[in-house]
This record gives structure tokens, sequence and C-alpha cells, in this order.
């Protein structure tokens, strides 16, 4: 007579892999991380949204939650040093976001502030990931700190009048002259701004015809005196060669 063990139901089959993942404490870990990011990426949203920024508060909410569920997932599945890992790919990985809302238009670049409190976002979500609340709380302070405190300071700095002399800008020369006498003016310019302490870094020459031609001299990037620059333009206006002179600067990006 042959005996078969009877096997328990619950050994007939491996358990799913998912139902080795769920346990209580790590979930609500979980939870609580992503709550953190949630409430924190909002407060840091609804400025934005105030201030009508392209991204406003949804994306900063789901960047930091994203960046959050990043973190945490490396976290649980290999410890702190994936999650370190994961950190880095997120720091990198925001920077294609933050790329997608600064626009350029001329000379005016705009959208680098939003840009950077997606990043400042990210680092939010990060460390609730990481489980550091307190810090994330800490980082979410400063954001809003430096999105609303800053911003007198920054329109007060704007509002005053700017020296020419204790600003930093590109400097350029021009002068009009004929063809025949290019060679001669263009040495001309670098000497008598040379001379009054003004390097040159670039020549530019435009023909305008068959009779004018334009040297803009670029300076080096410096601090200029206005008054210096004009008296050098009114010397070179002396030179008989020369037909036309002025100078203009232009801020650097």
């Amino acid at each position: 007579m042959v005996v078969r063990a009877q096997v328990p139901p619950h050994r007939r089959f491996p358990p799913l892999r998912f139902q080795t993942t769920i346990h209580l404490l790590p979930i609500l870990d979980s939870i609580l991380s992503l709550f953190v990011a949630f409430i924190l990426g909002t407060l840091v949203g609804i400025e934005r949204q105030f201030r009508q920024r392209s991204a406003g508060l949804r994306t900063n909410t789901l960047v930091a939650v994203g960046a959050a569920a990043f973190v945490d997932i490396g976290q649980r599945l290999a410890g702190d040093a994936e999650a370190v890992r994961v950190i880095s790919y997120v720091v990198s990985g925001i920077g294609f976001l933050g790329a997608g809302v600064i626009m350029k238009e001329g000379l005016n670049v705009r959208g680098l502030n939003t840009a950077a409190t997606l990043w400042c976002s990210a680092a939010i979500g990060a460390a609730a990931g990481s489980d550091l609340v307190v810090e994330a709380v800490l980082i979410t302070a400063f954001v809003l700190a430096g999105n609303t405190m800053l911003r007198p300071v920054v329109t007060w700095i704007e509002r005053s009048p700017v020296s020419q002399a204790s600003t930093e800008a590109r400097i350029e020369v021009r002068v009009t002259t004929g063809s025949a006498s290019l060679p001669a003016v263009r040495r001309h310019v670098i000497e008598r701004l040379q001379a009054a302490h003004y390097p040159v870094a670039d020549i530019e020459v435009t023909e305008h015809g068959d009779e004018a031609t334009e040297v803009a001299a670029v300076l080096v990037s410096t601090a200029v005196v206005p008054r210096e620059i004009e008296a050098v333009v009114a010397e070179l206006l002396r030179h008989p060669d020369i037909t036309h002179a002025s100078w203009e600067s232009s801020t650097l990006e």
C-alpha cells in the first residue's frame, strides 16, 4: 500500500514576486516619503504658479514626487549605495527638463530661474525619498525664501543706476573708412586703443559697397570709463581717412 504525503495548499506553488515585496513597514516608509515630497513640491509649485511661470504647480510637484519615487525604489531594492547612484542620475536627468523651459530671445535669456527651481524641486524629492524629511523641509524653506525674499533685492538692483565703470560689457569701437585706407586705419585704431589701455580682442571688417568699409574693434571684456572711450573716438575722428567713428556697449550673457 502506497501512502502519499499530503502537501499543504500554501506550499504547492511558490509565492508570486509581488507577494515577497509586500511588507507593512517599508510600504509605510514609502508612503511617508512620497507624501512629504508631494506636500513640499506643492508648496514650491504654488509660488511658481502665482508668478505665472511655465513650470508651475503641477510640474514642480511631479518633479519632487518623481525624484522621491526613483530614490525610494533604489533604496528599497539595493540599499543606500544604490539610492546615491539614482540621485546622481536624477541630478543629470533633471537638466534636460530644465533646458526645456529656457528660452533665448535676442540678447535676453528667459526661464533660468524656473529651471533652477525645478532642479531644487528634484533635490527636495531626492531628500524625501532618502527619508531625510528635515533636510527636505529645509531645502523647501530656502527655495521659497530665494524666490520670494530676494525678489525685492533684485528689483532694487535692477532699478539702481548702472555705472559703466563698474560693469563688464562687450565694447565695440566702430570707424568708417575707404577701402584703400583700410590697413592703415585698422592699425591706427588698434594703436590708439592700446595707448588708452584698452586691448583689442578682435577686429571685424564689413564692406559697404566699393568706397566705404567699416572697422569694428572688439575690446577685451573689461570695465570701461565712458569719458576715456569718447576721448579715443574723438581722436580717431581727427584722422584724415576716417569719416565716422563711434562706440557701443552691450551686456555680456
